[in-house]
């Protein structure tokens, strides 16, 4: 999957958050893609018509971008062209979860990507959502994984979306099969925007492998969470969070097809 990412350098159309736009840009470029960032309804038909792919990303909508997403999310539905929706804070405020919610209505999502307390508010119009971080009373552990999965895989049949839900242990499925993945490290809770940069890194692995978007997604989850601990495994002790954010970046632009192979941590249920 990675290597069809680096081979085909696919271009993403990314409607997203000025929180994470440089990073997210960046992501793209290390990952093998190239990322165009636009939001304006003037021109956001013609952008995604000359990309391969569309993340949208709700992290800091607004009146002037709601209808930039919605227009872009169905000029690449026209296209069949892959989207990503990245449901920022739903469940947080009226307008997140309202404007989420409609996105799911009148647009085709290849990928849903969100942390648990997301996807619930999504799911079930509930959740408790704390900012954009998930709840500590939604967070998926080995206790509740069995439930977890049976919750994202009615979802994805909902939906018609292959859901990944990103937390301590990820989750990912198409409605039949789902892959549990446990790559990462609790350092990355500390950079805003890991989740960001991984769900326009999902529209790049499905945009080059459209054939395969629940392994390409699943790829691309594993690989994020793999350099997350490639990036800590690298901190020295005059390093912080920002060090850890370029590290990531780095691990990302030097992983290897073979290095996701052997260290993706991963099972299938």
């Amino acid at each position: 999957m990675l290597d069809n990412v680096r081979a085909n350098a696919p271009l993403i159309h990314n409607i997203t958050n000025y929180v994470t736009v440089n990073d997210c840009a960046n992501i793209l470029l290390a990952c093998g893609a190239s990322p165009i960032m636009s939001d304006d309804i003037g021109e956001v038909e013609e952008i995604t018509s000359i990309c391969g792919g569309l993340c949208i990303n709700i992290g800091t909508l607004n009146k002037n971008t709601i209808p930039s997403m919605f227009a872009a999310g169905k000029k690449s539905n026209e296209l069949f062209h892959p989207v990503v929706l990245d449901p920022v804070g739903a469940g947080a405020s009226k307008l997140r979860t309202e404007t989420a919610n409609k996105l799911l209505d009148e647009v085709k999502f290849t990928v849903i990507r969100g942390n648990i307390s997301e996807i619930k508010a999504l799911a079930l119009g509930a959740g408790s959502t704390r900012g954009v971080d998930a709840d500590v009373a939604d967070a998926v552990t080995d206790e509740t994984l069995d439930n977890a999965v049976t919750f994202a895989r009615k979802f994805s049949a909902r939906t018609g979306s292959v859901i990944a839900v990103t937390g301590a242990i990820d989750i990912v499925t198409d409605g039949n099969k789902a892959y549990c993945i446990r790559n990462g490290h609790p350092a990355m809770s500390s950079i805003t925007g890991t989740g960001c940069q991984l769900s326009t890194m999902i529209a790049a692995y499905i945009t080059a492998n459209p054939e395969y978007p629940l392994e390409a997604a699943t790829a691309a989850v594993c690989a994020m969470g793999l350099c997350g601990e490639k990036a800590f495994a690298r901190m020295s002790a005059l390093d912080g969070n920002s060090s850890y954010c370029n590290y990531i970046i780095d691990a990302v632009y030097n992983l290897t097809g073979d290095d996701l192979e052997s260290g993706a941590k991963y099972e299938m249920r």
